[in-house]
């Protein structure tokens, strides 16, 4: 195991142990600090497809922005997780359905004055969100399905944003860089040589280098799978329908 194996075991062992869906369900009826902290967590990197999924349903950019907040502040501030189900135990199921009751039921009881007036609990970069819902091609899919799309996007670019960060704690920044191209299409269909030369290793060297690229990419991708589903056993599910959804 090189430098950046080792670093990456170690910092995705302590990211599990912190961000576990599983940690919220247990922890979440006994109000404990480690399932806020874990619930905020994960609510951190999984807020945009809610985000869109609010503007899907037809809510302006400033509403979709105090909706999305007031939401989140909602869900750290009340016991909500005692509504969770374990028995259906994904993340994204349980976010999807609560602001569905939250649009339904509980926004509409608020006062206009209250508006956006809630406790920014997560720092969210609404302004960038709407500069990314604007750029999104147009698509025929239902409110749901599109959630999912931009679930299965949002997880897949915190997996290749923990791998950039493992690169670049072995220094090997430049190597990445060069070679995340190759986490998608074939071997055959990567320019080994070109990239052989820009980075003065020979070929063989490269392969080696993408393989572990790879590798380690597969390794943390099944983390963060089961970092949002209550039971292992459900990670491949999980996995298989978040493809299925990138591919719609």
């Amino acid at each position: 195991m090189d430098s950046s194996d080792t670093a990456g075991a170690q910092g995705s062992g302590a990211r599990f142990v912190t961000t576990h869906w599983s940690v919220v369900l247990v922890a979440g009826r006994a109000d404990s600090t480690r399932s806020q902290n874990a619930l905020a967590r994960l609510c951190q990197t999984y807020w945009f497809p809610l985000y869109a999924y609010v503007r899907r349903r037809g809510h302006s950019p400033h509403d979709a922005e105090d909706l999305t907040q007031e939401f989140f502040a909602r869900l750290l501030e009340r016991h909500t997780l005692a509504i969770a189900d374990p028995n259906r135990g994904r993340f994204r199921s349980f976010l999807l359905s609560t602001m569905n009751h939250f649009l339904a039921h509980e926004w509409e009881k608020l006062s206009a004055q209250k508006r956006g007036g809630g406790l920014r609990i997560l720092s969210l970069d609404l302004a960038r969100a709407e500069e990314r819902y604007d750029l999104e091609p147009a698509d025929n899919s239902t409110p749901d399905k599109l959630f999912d799309k931009h679930w299965a996007t949002a997880l897949l670019e915190e997996v290749l944003n923990q791998l950039e960060a493992e690169y670049q704690q072995a220094d090997k920044a430049e190597l990445f860089a060069s070679l995340k191209q190759t986490l998608t299409g074939t071997g055959e269909s990567q320019p080994y040589a070109i990239l052989a030369a820009r980075l003065s290793m020979n070929e063989a060297a490269i392969k080696v280098a993408v393989h572990r690229l790879r590798k380690r990419y597969r390794e943390l991708l099944r983390v963060e799978i089961t970092n949002i589903v209550a039971d292992p056993a459900q990670a491949e599910d999980e996995l298989r329908h978040l493809f299925t959804a990138l591919a719609g």
